[in-house]
């Protein structure tokens, strides 16, 4: 790909997701840009069988950026990440198209595996702030993952999923609209639900036992 074309191509991905940016130039400050941009450089040169000269390019612009990309790894169309410092993709790992991710990110390996080692991301998803994808584990289009959630395991399409281990705490038929929902914060909280039903048990049994006191006492 042509420099000046993926600057337009990429450039739309940020101005859309990217709320703070002010003019089509502020997108070559982005470490993302760059980091994605030397990604698919080094990923030609992969499929070339030039690994060195793959890894090179891909190792120079992680030192840059702070953005790790794996030339191995499989990217799709309209694939942004926002801030970015400390994201890090494994050889193996399939992004299909409109995924977001957030620093802090890994998706990575588990170190029991072998062949296809690392995550398959389908098209639309979103990875927040600090999780860890990690195995041959594919998560479904249109899905979240909550905040510093760990997931090892399968996740349905238009799912949200949240914790450690990750959990889905919601699934949905219904697909999201093709611009990304990418509210990191209003996700459900499946341990406060729980610590609330139990507050709420715990009332009513002090307010029985309080009946049967009286009644007793009577």
């Amino acid at each position: 790909m042509k420099f000046l074309d993926y600057y337009k191509e990429e450039s739309e991905v940020i101005m859309d997701r990217d709320p703070a940016i002010k003019n089509r130039r502020e997108v070559l400050l982005y470490p993302s840009f760059w980091a994605i941009y030397h990604y698919r450089r080094a990923h030609k040169l992969y499929l070339q069988g030039k690994f060195y000269r793959a890894r090179k390019i891909s190792q120079k612009a992680a030192r840059k950026t702070g953005i790790e990309i794996h030339p191995g790894a499989t990217i799709g169309k309209g694939f942004f990440i926002d801030h970015g410092h400390g994201v890090v993709i494994g050889e193996t790992t399939i992004i299909g198209d409109n995924v977001t991710l957030y620093q802090g990110v890994t998706l990575g390996g588990t170190g029991k595996e072998k062949g296809k080692r690392h995550p398959t991301l389908m098209d639309g998803v979103m990875v927040s702030v600090g999780a860890k994808v990690l195995g041959n584990i594919v998560i479904g289009e249109n899905s979240k993952i909550g905040a510093g959630s760990v997931v090892l395991s399968d996740v349905p399409p238009n799912s949200t999923v949240v914790g450690i281990p990750g959990r889905v705490v919601r699934s949905e038929s219904v697909k999201v609209p093709p611009r990304q929902d990418l509210d990191q914060v209003h996700l459900p909280d499946p341990v406060k639900n729980d610590i609330l039903e139990l507050q709420k048990g715990y009332k009513e049994l002090s307010e029985k036992l309080s009946e049967l006191l009286k009644d007793n006492r009577c």
